[in-house]
């Protein structure tokens, strides 16, 4: 419990220090009219591009050539665009346009967006003839989406459930990361060395087993708090 509480302080700690720094954007944002939806909508398209770029790498593959170019510009899509998966909320907080509706529309093209990303990383995987790496990534997004909605299950029954240690910012990390990486080492790296495509695989394989695990403990937390009801 305590190293749950200390990596939550420093997860807080490094999220008000993201704020500090888009806070003036997204100032700039609310003056321009912009709204939390239609940031979020911006956020999506923009890991839908994400998705079609390893779609398009994965489908122009040829024995041999992985498209290392596309593929760090997939890692680069996912993490700029994830981003406003921070503004929207900062533009709806500061500029006193939060919603229920649009809390359920952020929601709704989050899982959205893991959705479609994982899934075009597991279409590249299996297509350059990653079998098995298509299968963790397949365990990737159960994972995710079961952290998801055994939290929203949970406050359907007045439970606060947030437990676990990846949950979405650490899984885009670790998706948008090793992207960028792979895409990287594929394209400087020695290409009769090391497989980069490991470090893509190894990426999916944390957030298959540590997601998974999240979602267990938010069910044994739950199970907890209806016991503690009784």
């Amino acid at each position: 419990m305590q190293s749950q509480s200390t990596f939550k302080r420093c997860r807080d700690g490094l999220q008000q220090g993201i704020y500090m720094v888009i806070n003036p954007l997204v100032r700039l944002m609310i003056k321009c009219g912009i709204t939390p939806n239609i940031v979020t909508t911006i956020g999506l398209l923009g890991n839908l591009a994400a998705a079609a770029v390893f779609a398009y790498a994965a489908l122009i593959y040829t024995p041999g050539e992985y498209h290392w170019g596309l593929v760090t510009l997939a890692g680069a899509l996912i993490i700029g665009f994830s981003l406003f998966d921070m503004l929207d909320g900062q533009v709806a907080r500061l500029g006193g346009m939060t919603s229920t509706f649009g809390a359920l529309y952020d929601s709704v093209l989050d899982r959205y967006c893991e959705l479609f990303s994982l899934g075009a990383i597991a279409f590249y995987l299996i297509n350059t003839g990653y079998a098995v790496g298509a299968l963790i990534t397949f365990l990737a997004l159960v994972g995710s989406i079961m952290v998801s909605y055994v939290r929203a299950r949970a406050e359907g029954l007045d439970i606060e459930c947030k437990v676990g240690f990846m949950q979405r910012p650490e899984r885009v990390v670790v998706t948008s990361l090793a992207a960028l990486i792979t895409g990287l080492t594929g394209m400087f790296g020695d290409p009769n060395g090391f497989d980069p495509m490991i470090i893509l695989i190894v990426a999916m394989a944390i957030i298959a087993v540590f997601a998974n695990i999240t979602a267990f403990a938010r069910v044994a937390h739950c199970h907890r708090a209806l016991n503690d009801r009784k």
